[in-house]
């Protein structure tokens, strides 16, 4: 499949094996191909396969939630000690 259909695979893949609307999975994809997890799937074509698709579709909705969690704290100062914002 060309890269393309294996984006809309992955996404279809997501609304169906969790119940994700298709707004909130094109989200998580689009989220996944900006951080540049489809690289390699561009690439290298054999990558975009049906079984690939579903593992892709798992670990991204298993890494949903997991990507702002490290976001650091923005501290503002007041002329002493900073503190969070």
């Amino acid at each position: 499949m060309t890269y393309e259909e294996y984006l809309d695979e992955v996404t279809t893949l997501m609304t169906e094996r969790f119940d994700l609307s298709d707004d909130e999975a094109i989200k998580h994809v689009m989220r996944a191909q900006a951080a540049d997890f489809f690289t390699l799937h561009d690439d290298i074509p054999a990558m975009r396969t049906q079984e690939r698709a579903e593992l892709d579709a798992k670990a991204i909705y298993e890494l949903r939630n997991k990507s702002r969690g490290h976001a650091p704290v923005k501290l503002v100062k007041t002329g002493g000690k900073p503190r969070k914002a």
